[in-house]
This record gives C-alpha cells, sequence and structure tokens, in this order.
C-alpha cells in the first residue's frame, strides 16, 4: 500500500508568530517536540511526497470562486503569502509533486469532483505545519484545500467521502505518500474571542477522532459548531478526511488548551492504517 502514514496537527499563526510571547515555555516547549516527533515518523515512514490538507484562508480563493475541494498539482510552491515578520517564517519555494498530484486527482475525480490549481500561495495553514515537518523544504509537497471558511460549506459526510476517495487514490500509485490534515478545533480567529478555547468541546472531538467514529465525527452540525467552537470549528473537516483516509485508530500525541497565546488548543496525532480501508 501507498499511504504509509496519517496524522493531524494544529496550524494557527501564533504557533511561530508568537512563540516569543509564551509565559508557560515548558509546555510550548512539549508542543515542539510533538511536532518534531511527527516529523521524524514522516521521515521514518519513507515517504516520498507529503499531503497537506489544510483550510485555506482568502489567500488564493475567495468568494467569487470557491472550491469544496482543491488539490495543487504545481512543480513549485511559495509561502508565506503573510508578512514573514508577522509568521516569522521566511519566504521561500515549496516543491510540489506535479506528475504525482496529476495522477491523484485524476483517480480522485471518479468519485469527488474536486479542483486544481497549478499556481498556489501557501498561507500559515500549510507553511506553519511545514516549518516544523519539512523545515528544509526538501520533501515534495501536494496542498489540498478543503473550504472551511466560507458558507455554504461542504457538508461533513462529503468530506469523510473525499477522504476516502484521497486513500484509493494514494494506494493506485507506486510512491510512498504521507498525509497530514491542519486546522484548529475550537477557535476564533481574528475576533474579539480570539484566544479563547473550549476544550471540553476539543477533548470530546478528539475522543472521537482518535476511535474513529464516522457516526460521532459526522454528526457535528455547523450551528453548533459554531456557537461551541468558534468558526475556526469549520476546520474539523480537514481531521475528519484524515480518519475517513486512515480508516484505522488515532493516537493522541500532544493536546493542550495552556497556550492561549496560540489561540487554539495545540493538537498532534497520528493514526495507524487499515490496510481493508
Amino acid at each position: 500500500m501507498s499511504l504509509v502514514y496519517a496524522g493531524v496537527l494544529s496550524h494557527a499563526p501564533g504557533i511561530t508568530g508568537r512563540a516569543h510571547l509564551v509565559e508557560n515555555t515548558a509546555k510550548r516547549d512539549e508542543f515542539y517536540a510533538a511536532l518534531d516527533k511527527q516529523r521524524r515518523e514522516i521521515q521514518d515512514s519513507g515517504a516520498e511526497a507529503l499531503i497537506v490538507i489544510a483550510a485555506e484562508h482568502f489567500a488564493n480563493f475567495f468568494m467569487n470562486n470557491m472550491p469544496a475541494y482543491c488539490i495543487g498539482i504545481g512543480s513549485q510552491y511559495e509561502g508565506p503569502i503573510e508578512d514573514p515578520d508577522w509568521l516569522k517564517i521566511s519566504r521561500t519555494k515549496v516543491p510540489g509533486a506535479a506528475d504525482l498530484a496529476t495522477r491523484l486527482t485524476r483517480e480522485v475525480m471518479k468519485t469527488v469532483d474536486v479542483a486544481y490549481a497549478e499556481e498556489w500561495k501557501f498561507d500559515h495553514g500549510i507553511m506553519v505545519p511545514l516549518h516544523f515537518l519539512t523545515p528544509e523544504y526538501d520533501l515534495p509537497i501536494i496542498p489540498v484545500n478543503i473550504n472551511c471558511q466560507g458558507p455554504p460549506l461542504t457538508p461533513l459526510h462529503r468530506a469523510w467521502a473525499f477522504g476516502k476517495a484521497l486513500r484509493r487514490a494514494c494506494d493506485s500509485v507506486p510512491e510512498k505518500i504521507a498525509v497530514v490534515g491542519t486546522g484548529g478545533i475550537s477557535h476564533w480567529p481574528a475576533t474579539p474571542d480570539s484566544g479563547k478555547i473550549n476544550e471540553k468541546w476539543d477533548r470530546e472531538f478528539l475522543d472521537r477522532l482518535m476511535r474513529n467514529d464516522k457516526d460521532a465525527l459526522l454528526s457535528y452540525d455547523d450551528i453548533q459548531t459554531y456557537r461551541d467552537a468558534g468558526q475556526g470549528g469549520f476546520e474539523i473537516r480537514t481531521f475528519i478526511a484524515i480518519a475517513a483516509a486512515s480508516g484505522g485508530d488515532g493516537e493522541l500525541q500532544f493536546y493542550t488548551a495552556e497556550l492561549p497565546i496560540f489561540a487554539v488548543g495545540c493538537t498532534v496525532a497520528r493514526f495507524s492504517l487499515d490496510r481493508t480501508a
């Protein structure tokens, strides 16, 4: 099988941009250590490319053209689109995997309609994970966007179907592929409630996610999610897609709500791969 790693992690801009403002440096460093462990696990898996499923934040797509799903098929990307001094990540070129991404896209399209893009400027949703997972930018990246920003949003059962289609696509090619889903759980970015974290809601979601309980994961309602987890909570779609792609149980490697300066519950997890999925 060609999918060799599946995991999730948080991607809030404060994780890099406000690291110097953290009071609980021990907890910050524990989080960073968990991210570095995830980097090593991806490396040890032998992955030849990394798919990053993220929520794009109006950097490339806006309300005049908002695809539900988009896969990057370019040979090279650039990021971050944000001010590097603000994000504390230098602007750089990121290698793509054009041929592989095109083959994956064709396979996904057999069951799920997706857009594709040969040009893509990465925002913090991809650049923060890459900063930790491929710090030398030496692993080809295939970016994937699920619209988590501009309603109407794709229904959760379609995010699950997309994850299943992506798994089928990965297993149809000879290359070894790792996939991560990035986002927040509860958070209220760019609002007066920025920094608020609903830890109880987060832990309930993570329990469902680690059990890979499809029915429980797909039972969330956007109105309730917005109420309890903020507009950032819509990013559960990227995590749900990973659960569907893996087909196995998860291992929560790190979670904390004790870093509010990062404005998100900081999460790192990996999934076992069900070879019958």
